[in-house]
């Protein structure tokens, strides 16, 4: 079974796709991360004439221990990689190491769940099942403004909010790979829940699915 995850930064996506991968006893993988490691790769800004070159070349020769890299979950590489996902030759590079994962996930796991922006359109469009999780702009970027200060590092919520506005107009105006919910996918908004709360909701959606799909294995 393949899940699918999709959603705007800071929506909570991440946080709800490792729970059900783990509730599910299923494999994870964070596609935002792959990014995240080839923003980290890069030796040149991002105004640079070769930036485009050096982030393919990144992503062409990214491997595992890439994604235990420290520090990828900052703002700057987050902000870094959302330009970097903007390059149709970086997908391009990134797309066989993620249908790779979902087609064999890791560990003989009877499934694999996936969590980025274009996994229920463009990774895995036949995913069994996709969730598009969301929340209000203004609690995302209350979310984001507590985990970097809870981290240490500066934050300013106004910033914050700024940058996150930003980058969805840029994730969802984009050439390739648009941010968008698939046709089929059911919209979690997870503005007015916790963790639990959505994992729940989340847990509720797999077994409805499981019950239009196989009776015998749906599960609460």
């Amino acid at each position: 079974m393949i899940i699918a995850v999709d959603g705007p930064s800071a929506a909570g996506k991440g946080t709800l796709a490792r729970a059900l991968a783990e509730r599910l006893g299923f494999a994870h993988l964070d596609s935002g991360l792959l990014y995240r490691a080839v923003a980290a790769k890069l030796a040149v800004a991002e105004d640079d004439p070769g930036f485009t070159a050096a982030a393919r070349r990144a992503a062409e020769a990214l491997s595992a221990a890439d994604l235990q890299r420290s520090g990828l979950r900052g703002e700057r590489i987050g902000h870094l990689a959302s330009k970097v996902a903007a390059i149709p030759d970086v997908r391009t590079a990134l797309l066989a190491f993620q249908r790779d994962f979902a087609g064999s996930p890791p560990g003989g796991a009877p499934g694999a769940v996936l969590d980025g922006r274009d996994i229920g359109t463009v990774v895995c469009p036949d995913a069994d099942l996709k969730i598009f999780v969301t929340a209000s702009p203004e609690e995302r970027a209350r979310r984001r403004h507590k985990e970097l200060r809870e981290r240490g590092e500066e934050s300013i919520y106004a910033r914050v909010l700024q940058d996150i506005e930003t980058r969805d107009a840029r994730d969802s105006e984009r050439a390739v790979a648009p941010l968008r919910a698939a046709e089929d996918a059911i919209v979690l908004d997870t503005t007015e829940l916790d963790s639990e709360a959505a994992l729940a909701a989340a847990m509720d959606i797999v077994a409805a699915k499981r019950r239009r799909s196989d009776p015998s294995t749906a599960r609460d």
